[in-house]
């Protein structure tokens, strides 16, 4: 992947500098030819500034001029020729001699120069074999021309220097290249350094070792969001094991005994039921006693298991409704044992929980209460506004013995139970606490203010206006 990132990124950049570099080469080809161009007018001007006189007087040109038309040659590369008005050549570059007898009144630019006007172009020369940038000026004498310069000049002069120049250019635009190839393989190996060390922590997670983290200070945003997914998946994975390997160890624990007693009073019941039928029967019935316990434990642990996965948000309940209601069911029950169930509430009591939360704690608490309440004892469940924070309290208070603080400590365990002569699960407690954990609630156990028992307490988070 380091390679791919940054050959594409090399091959971007080239692109790039593609796009840019032959138009520009165009361009300064266009420059240098016009730079040349109005050089050699210039030029042109000058020479024919030197030889005025010398075509003036229709003799022999001055040395000065032909000194200055070969220094001008070796200097520049143009070719020199300066004509009289019949087109005839009077000083030329490289050798007059030859010259001599050739009128040049034919050449077009000559022509032109001739007749006033300036003459610039490019042209195919038939004896040099090239094209040839001229400029052809007039020699001016009052309101008379009396001969014309002409300056030409080989293009590939031209070409020559503009390849130089775009040589110089491409020259910085592979260097920029591989520039850009040094800098995509650092960038590369960053982010590739950071997808390696994810793969190993997703390598090691299906390996089983869920404690693994992939670690999130370093790399792009984009990674250090994915690093933080991978662990959050890493730490759900990791509490959902210990959430299965929890209910599994609970189960097994809890379901062991009843399961004993429930296989031991159906074979004592198999063993009496042509002897003894009576006795038959009762064993029978003690066994359906085991299964309705083993039925309520299964039920809890189902209920703690789905507290425990309580990941749903918290939205706004009436507490003090849901109190009113489930004391209002309960109320047939605690009448049977001879229990008064009661309850003081506000009007309204806005608090916050998880869907089911609030109706699941008061039914344990509630259930709790009666199993240690004396006939003849009360029960009361109040609502109330916290004293000092934004919150709501609810309190479930009965008469029952109470607890040590060491039981009251240990209390919201899987499994406890304070007392060995209940049919309890020892679950209900545990329930709360997690339901209550998911609300972000808090609940605890604590003596009554007065009198003996238990107050049973859950201060939950009151909605934010």
């Amino acid at each position: 992947m380091k390679w791919r990132l940054m050959a594409a990124f090399m091959a971007v950049t080239f692109l790039v500098l593609l796009v840019h570099d032959i138009p520009l080469g165009a361009y300064l080809e266009r420059v240098e030819r016009e730079r040349i161009v109005t050089a050699l007018e210039r030029d042109a001007f000058l020479l024919a500034g030197r030889s005025e006189d010398a075509l003036e007087a229709a003799t022999s040109p001055d040395p000065r001029v032909r000194a200055d038309a070969h220094r001008y040659r070796q200097a520049s590369g143009a070719r020199v020729v300066i004509v009289n008005a019949a087109g005839d050549p009077v000083v030329t570059s490289d050798d007059d001699q030859s010259a001599a007898g050739i009128s040049y009144r034919s050449r077009p630019e000559i022509a032109t120069a001739l007749s006033g006007d300036i003459a610039t172009g490019q042209r195919q020369s038939v004896s040099l074999g090239t094209d040839l940038l001229y400029v052809a000026v007039p020699v001016v004498s009052g309101d008379r021309v009396i001969g014309a310069v002409r300056l030409t000049y080989p293009t590939q002069v031209v070409a020559d220097k503009v390849r130089g120049q775009l040589r110089t250019l491409w020259l910085v635009a592979g260097i920029t290249v591989l520039l850009a190839g040094a800098v995509a393989f650092v960038l590369a190996g960053t982010v590739t350094r950071h997808l390696r060390q994810l793969r190993a922590t997703t390598e090691l997670l299906a390996e089983g070792r869920l404690e693994v983290r992939a670690p999130e200070p370093g790399g792009a945003p984009e990674i250090r969001s994915l690093a933080r997914s991978v662990n959050k998946m890493a730490a759900r994975l990791e509490d959902l094991l210990r959430q299965q390997r929890a209910f599994a160890g609970d189960a097994s624990h809890q379901l062991r005994t009843p399961l004993t007693a429930l296989r031991v009073r159906l074979d004592n019941a198999a063993d009496l039921v042509d002897a003894d039928p009576e006795a038959a029967r009762d064993t029978i019935a003690e066994a359906q006693d085991e299964a309705l316990r083993l039925q309520r434990i299964v039920d809890a642990l189902l209920m703690l298991s789905r507290a425990d996965d309580a990941a749903m948000p918290s939205q706004e309940i009436d507490l003090a409704e849901i109190a009113r209601a489930r004391v209002e069911q309960w109320q047939p029950l605690a009448e049977e044992s001879g229990v008064h169930l009661g309850v003081t509430t506000p009007e309204s009591a806005p608090a916050l929980a998880v869907p089911g939360a609030a109706e699941q704690i008061i039914d344990n608490l509630i259930d709790n209460a009666l199993a240690v309440s004396p006939g003849g004892s009360t029960i009361d469940v109040t609502i109330t506004a916290a004293p000092t924070v934004d919150a709501v309290d609810l309190h479930v208070l009965d008469e029952g013995p109470g607890m040590s603080p060491e039981d009251r400590a240990r209390a919201f365990d899987r499994f406890w139970r304070g007392r060995t002569d209940t049919a309890g699960s020892g679950l209900g407690l545990a329930i709360v606490a997690r339901l209550a954990r998911a609300s972000e609630a808090a609940a605890e156990l604590r003596p009554r203010a007065h009198g003996s028992g238990l107050d049973a307490h859950v201060r939950f988070v009151r909605p934010r206006t």
